[in-house]
């Protein structure tokens, strides 16, 4: 009896349990939880371009002239001012940004290293980005990530610089606001990043993992039309997807007609977004020239 009477209660207690999960069922369906707030759309547009898989192409800016800046800046995604093989200095960049602070097209400064001071330069004056060269391996990739972004996830100082006073608009917290718009561009250049590419491509704060292809053929000694180079593409194509990054080549030619170029992003040049062609080059999306995809003048290929 005792047994049946023990069966009993838990047949009771299973009925009870069952009805208040039917309860609790039907009032979540009568009164669902509030939908999650989107997430504001990011003022890097070149960033929220990336995220949203589409490509991305500059105009490189290798001159301190801030009215051929301005109205080439118009018609690109981003900028790339060089400055790695140029004479430009900090100030003539900040004075590029300064003239016309929200130009379509994304401020992102190619640096010489990955040094801590060039990097704290090139976001104090507005940078949204900076592109690091010629990566061998994990502890420069570090360095680029680290220095671009505040604490906790970087080590970016406060400082004085008109950063602040471009993106701190209408509302903007630029403090709060920077490290989720702040892009990190690493260039893989030579046959030991290769073979370094996952780890590179893993390290967290880089964004975006792109081929030198100039220089990945100059330092390997393979020309890009070769095997032995198209297998370096790939392998670093492959890790930097695998790294959960997003994958580009600063070679724009890449961007079409390639095996890779349906997962190619980031592009130095390229075609502008509105059929612009800058002074000395080749048409833009849809518009005329020998060559829209040219890279600039002394980075052809040797």
């Amino acid at each position: 009896m005792k047994k049946f009477a023990v069966l009993g209660v838990f047949a009771t207690m299973i009925v009870a349990m069952f009805g208040s999960w039917a309860l609790v069922s039907r009032s979540a369906a009568q009164n669902p939880p509030p939908p999650l707030p989107k997430q504001a759309k990011l003022y890097n547009t070149a960033k929220q371009k990336l995220l949203d898989g589409k490509q991305v192409f500059s105009f490189t800016q290798s001159k301190a002239d801030p009215a051929a800046y301005c109205e080439t800046a118009k018609h690109y995604d981003f900028t790339w001012f060089e400055m790695q093989h140029s004479t430009l200095e900090f100030r003539d960049v900040e004075a590029m940004i300064a003239a016309c602070p929200h130009v379509a097209a994304t401020p992102m400064i190619r640096l010489p290293d990955a040094q801590e001071w060039h990097i704290q330069h090139s976001t104090d004056i507005g940078a949204l980005g900076v592109i690091i060269p010629t990566v061998d391996d994990v502890a420069r990739a570090r360095e680029g990530a680290t220095w671009a972004r505040f604490p906790p996830v970087g080590r970016r100082s406060s400082g004085s610089g008109q950063a602040p006073q471009i993106w701190g608009v209408q509302g903007v917290n630029y403090r709060q606001t920077i490290n989720d718009n702040m892009l990190v561009v690493i260039m893989i250049e030579t046959p030991t990043g290769v073979a370094n590419a996952y780890d590179i491509a893993s390290v967290p704060g880089v964004d975006v993992v792109i081929i030198g292809n100039n220089d990945l053929a100059s330092f390997s000694g393979y020309p890009q039309s070769s095997p032995e180079y198209q297998a370096m593409v790939t392998k670093i194509h492959d890790d930097t997807l695998r790294a959960g990054k997003i994958f580009g080549q600063a070679n724009a030619m890449y961007a079409t007609g390639h095996p890779l170029s349906k997962d190619a992003k980031f592009f130095q040049n390229g075609p502008s977004n509105d059929g612009y062609t800058p002074p000395g080059r080749g048409g833009g999306r849809g518009g005329r020239g020998p060559n829209p995809n040219a890279p600039p003048p002394g980075e052809d290929e040797k």
